[in-house]
């Protein structure tokens, strides 16, 4: 059989196969349901979904399409108030870039999406992946999507035992070669459902696997090993100090992180610098700060970090070197990243103890 033949063959099985078994997603369109795909969706969750696990995307989806249901709600809407909604969704950046391209859509597309690769790469927050699987899911365009699903199929179907991250370029190639020109956002879609459903890092399905016959790894009988890594090098540990002070009126004392950097535009506690070695204290205040041998530990993508949490009990003409106070019936746990959440856990309940 020609090359076209066996990618015919294999895309019709596929599509064959996610037509039954599609999952139901919020910003889905499901095959054969007549409902139109909406670009704002597709954006918005490819964007979310950016090194995140579906599960952890879908109520976040949720809310940020309930209380911006358009481009043009999103564009409008107040930085504080979309920083706060993606709390505990990680890698803040997202947020951050998530805003300035719904105003570049709207203030130079008229609100409308670009349809080709090239106008979406150019976006804020968009790169080579996310301008792919915009492109092809929401516009149909034969565009190729390699995530790690993905990357793990084409992995296990051709027996790529090259190691990650190196494989890289010969997954991609093996994904273009099969990427058909009928139905390719069905057919993206269904490759990452394969992996995401199937074809799973531990314990593949192949008994129920669409491609189970032309799989070479299947055959080998090396697919559950497939795709080979690199060891990965150990993280750094990283040292911190987070300052949290209670006014006598019981307002709290936070602060908005610089735009660039790790938690980026976000509300927090302030902080000393993280560093490898103990860092200089710097506390937004003179006060009588208690350590009460609270320590968070929170994992960030290159780093783990200790944050020793101090806290302090301070008067209503306290006069802070930084940060802003916000009142405790308008103060929300859930508005601030995970780290922070997790040092107010530690610290309540009030009064703090001597």
């Amino acid at each position: 059989m020609s090359d076209k033949g066996v990618k015919d063959e294999l895309s019709t099985e596929l599509l064959r196969w996610y037509d039954a078994h599609a999952r139901a997603l919020p910003w889905r369109a499901l095959p054969n349901s007549g409902q139109p795909t909406d670009p704002y969706f597709v954006w918005m969750s490819e964007i979310m979904l950016q090194q995140t696990t579906v599960a952890a995307v879908k109520e976040y989806f949720r809310k940020f399409t309930a209380l911006w249901p358009t481009v043009h709600d999103l564009a409008t809407a107040q930085d504080a108030d979309v920083m706060a909604a993606w709390a505990g969704l990680g890698y803040y950046a997202r947020a951050r870039n998530l805003l300035k391209c719904a105003r570049v859509i709207v203030a130079d597309h008229g609100g409308v999406f670009p349809k080709d690769r090239d106008t979406l790469q150019s976006l804020p927050g968009i790169g080579p992946y996310t301008s792919a699987a915009i492109a092809a899911i929401a516009f149909d365009a034969p565009e190729t999507v390699v995530d790690g699903n993905v990357e793990r199929v084409m992995a296990r179907l051709r027996a790529i035992e090259t190691p990650l991250p190196p494989a890289k370029p010969e997954l991609v190639a093996a994904a273009q070669a099969l990427t058909p020109t009928k139905r390719p956002g069905d057919y993206a879609q269904a490759v990452m459902d394969l992996g995401a459903t199937i074809c799973t890092p531990k314990s593949p399905a192949c008994g129920i696997c669409p491609w189970q016959s032309p799989c070479r790894a299947r055959v080998m009988g090396i697919a559950p090993e497939l795709p080979r890594k690199l060891p990965k090098v150990q993280k750094p540990t990283r040292l911190g100090t987070a300052y949290i002070a209670r006014r006598s009126d019981g307002a709290f004392l936070l602060e908005t992180r610089p735009d660039k950097g790790l938690l980026g535009g976000m509300l927090g506690w302030p902080c000393s610098d993280w560093s490898v070695d103990a860092p200089d204290p710097a506390p937004p205040l003179t006060a009588n700060w208690i350590d009460h041998g609270l320590q968070v530990r929170h994992t960030f993508t290159h780093f783990h970090l200790k944050l020793t949490v101090l806290v302090a009990d301070i008067p209503e003409s306290a006069a802070p070197d930084r940060g802003h106070f916000i009142d405790k019936h308008a103060f929300q746990p859930s508005s601030l990243p995970t780290v922070m959440k997790k040092a107010i856990a530690l610290a309540t309940p009030w009064p703090l103890r001597d």
